[in-house]
């Protein structure tokens, strides 16, 4: 079903701080399936609006939602800071934690990749040594058949040795 523009365009504003009215709601009010909504809701997340519901804690919201808050309050003071927190039902401290985390979230990654790529060298040492040590147990095992099998031959032949007989 399409809809006005300007029934998208309540809709939207119903979804946008300060309002952050959860999508069923919405729905129930101006007639829209959830379906819809949550298309339009994906389409503001694609074009940088964060996007809050009061059913959902701060702490559960997806990294894109966290990433977008960073995003807008990243050059705001104390005072800007505190007065959106307010707005959207946040924690300073959780803004603040959530840009610490944007900020050193590839702060050690030269680290961690030469970390890996020594681990990968170990493991790769000690593959080759039990592949080697299976090859010297396989050619062992295969040694051991073979006497096996030319000592029952030899019985058959010669019958048995003068040890066995004792």
């Amino acid at each position: 079903m399409a809809y006005t523009k300007r029934i998208k365009e309540t809709a939207i504003k119903m979804m946008l701080p300060p309002e952050n009215t959860p999508l069923k709601k919405v729905g129930e009010i101006l007639g829209i399936s959830d379906g819809t909504l949550r298309n339009w809701r994906q389409e503001l997340r694609d074009n940088g609006h964060s996007l809050f519901t009061e059913d959902t804690p701060a702490d559960r919201w997806s990294s894109q939602d966290k990433f977008l808050v960073v995003t807008e309050t990243m050059k705001m003071n104390e005072t800007e800071l505190s007065e959106y927190c307010r707005e959207n039902g946040l924690y300073a401290d959780q803004v603040k934690t959530w840009q610490n985390n944007c900020i050193n979230a590839n702060g050690n990654i030269t680290a961690q990749i030469a970390e890996i790529m020594q681990q990968d060298k170990a493991t790769q040492r000690e593959i080759k040594q039990l592949k080697k040590e299976l090859q010297r147990k396989n050619s062992a095992l295969a040694e051991t058949a073979a006497l096996l099998v030319l000592r029952k031959k030899a019985e058959a032949i010669w019958g048995p040795s003068e040890d066995e007989e004792d």
